[in-house]
């Protein structure tokens, strides 16, 4: 009796924190804890576009199952910094009175509120309480040769011309990063004044759409990261990186002037950027150090309600995916940082007036009782959770039934983990010896468990199944990631019809699909083989 009264004292406390409502500083409140932070899905149209059927059927999907929030994927500001070829993109204007421009992106913010778009006047009442926020983002430098949305060996912007760095010393690991990405071209300042009013536009898209906020997106090495970062910004005028805070401070209040006092503003900052994992101690480090006053800086603006602390960037996958740091290692470290962050941030309470933002913590959070240490030692406010809503998109029920009786699934994981070292016929001679003497680029490690999520996520979208079972290594996962011909060029498909946004193309668009899918083929097959072949002969 006594056993039973504490196991239903454990789940009451566990239950009743996660779920419970949390007050932003705009007023807005989250249903519970629990979000479903920002994930590139890779399904729009190959050189980028709105929303498509693919998004709608997987964030409905998503909005079944009570989420305090979603993130859609980061949405590009502009259409020559892609990322991966499939983004989504803001239209070139940004009318909200064309309704083949505002349209799919109404649409989308419906079906993470959970209405059908279609039918939304009779459904208005029956809206889940999920707040819908858009993250808005640039690639900058990040953004890849080809697939970047340039021709080809076209500059991209960035604060300095500073290349991106290879994360191998190899020389072939050099050779294919310098193919990759191109050194970038210093931004003028006119060129930055245009991306902070395309920031700002881009949120005004967003809220005039039904988007209940926005997140920019300054985290993984994406062009306000790159202010923000030593290794990236060697500028010595205005847009310095002792004064990088000024320009996210710019958007950021002209958003909150011309939206709503009530429209949710949130960053991702990227603690990579400033640490390593070899700091996960007690005593800050000067890097550290700067990363706490840049949160504690925005704090004081009394204009953000979140600040989503996450890391690693193309430099730096080794947050993402590397082996030789454990990843309990690497949840550590960043518990840690985030539970400064909010220490921080709580000594700020008597010295302004105005409401603190709350600090949500990303990365790693794949069990029950990871969720119930970071809030029961105060490590952040909001719990954000990316790869596990692939693996368990219905993760808030299940942590809601699983909460009943703790113990039971004490370290059980939400879902299934990719197996990336499926055996394929490439593990085999004579596939083997040549792989074998591939460059041991960090980068393609961290690609093969995106592809792996990305092809989780199309599963959901296609299936509506709350059950993704990808079984594939690496490899297949990356090809099939890229590979893919979404159903437009298979024909129609009267059932998704309903949706009003059809898949089928027009003629040159499915030539336009077709040619750039054999240049992709060409720089990620054909292309480093030729470059190894070529080095091995001259070295």
């Amino acid at each position: 009796m006594i056993a039973r009264t504490e196991a239903s004292a454990e789940t009451s406390s566990s239950s009743s924190v996660i779920f419970s409502t949390v007050k932003l500083p705009s007023g807005r409140r989250a249903r519970n804890r629990l979000v479903k932070v920002a994930m590139y899905e890779h399904l729009a149209s190959f050189g980028g576009g709105p929303p498509n059927s693919y998004h709608l059927d997987l964030y409905s999907q998503w909005a079944k199952h009570s989420w305090g929030m979603i993130i859609t994927g980061n949405v590009i500001i502009t259409d020559d910094h892609l990322t991966l070829g499939r983004d989504l993109i803001l239209p070139p204007s940004l009318t909200i009175d064309s309704e083949s421009t505002a349209l799919p992106f109404k649409k989308l913010a419906d079906a993470i509120h959970g209405i059908d778009f279609d039918t939304r006047e009779g459904q208005k009442d029956k809206a889940n309480e999920t707040l819908a926020i858009m993250q808005l983002s640039h690639g900058g430098r990040q953004s890849a040769n080809i697939v970047g949305g340039r021709f080809p060996f076209q500059k991209p912007l960035a604060p300095s011309s500073t290349r991106l760095a290879p994360s191998d010393s190899s020389l072939i690991s050099r050779a294919l990063n310098g193919a990759l990405f191109q050194i970038p071209r210093a931004m003028s300042q006119n060129e930055i004044n245009e991306v902070i009013d395309r920031f700002v536009e881009g949120a005004i898209f967003a809220y005039k759409c039904g988007f209940d906020g926005v997140q920019l997106h300054a985290a993984h090495g994406y062009l306000l990261a790159q202010f923000l970062s030593p290794k990236s910004n060697k500028r010595d005028d205005i847009y310095s990186v002792q004064n990088a805070l000024d320009i996210i401070q710019t958007i950021v209040s002209n958003i909150r002037e011309r939206t709503s006092s009530t429209f949710i503003i949130c960053i991702k900052l990227n603690a990579a950027e400033y640490t390593s994992a070899a700091d996960a101690n007690n005593s800050l480090s000067n890097l550290e150090q700067r990363a706490m006053d840049h949160i504690l800086a925005m704090a004081t603006w009394g204009l953000l309600d979140i600040i989503e602390i996450s890391g690693g960037d193309y430099e730096k996958p080794d947050f993402v995916m590397a082996e030789d740091v454990p990843r309990s290692r690497r949840q550590a470290f960043f518990s840690s940082f985030s539970h400064k962050a909010l220490q921080a941030l709580e000594s700020l309470k008597d010295t302004i007036s105005t409401p603190l933002p709350l600090i949500l913590l990303t990365g790693g959070l794949k069990s029950l009782d990871l969720l119930d240490t970071v809030l029961d030692s105060r490590h952040a406010h909001l719990l954000g959770i990316g790869r596990a809503s692939v693996t368990c998109p219905n993760l808030p029920c299940v942590v809601q039934e699983r909460s009943k009786n703790p113990r039971q699934w004490d370290g059980e994981l939400f879902g299934r983990e990719p197996n990336l070292k499926t055996t394929t016929i490439l593990t085999y001679p004579p596939f083997s010896w040549c792989l074998g003497y591939m460059p041991d680029v960090k980068l393609i490690g961290a690609g093969a468990e995106v592809a792996w999520h990305v092809l989780g996520m199309r599963q959901i979208a296609t299936s509506s199944t709350d059950i993704v079972n990808v079984n594939c290594g690496g490899l297949t996962s990356v090809l099939g990631m890229w590979f893919w011909i979404p159903y437009a060029c298979r024909g129609a498909n009267n059932s998704k019809k309903r949706l009003g946004l059809s898949r089928t193309f027009n003629i040159s668009n499915n030539w336009k699909v077709m040619f750039l899918s054999y240049k992709m083929f060409f720089l990620l097959a054909v292309f480093p083989i030729a470059m190894y072949l070529i080095l091995c002969i001259i070295f």
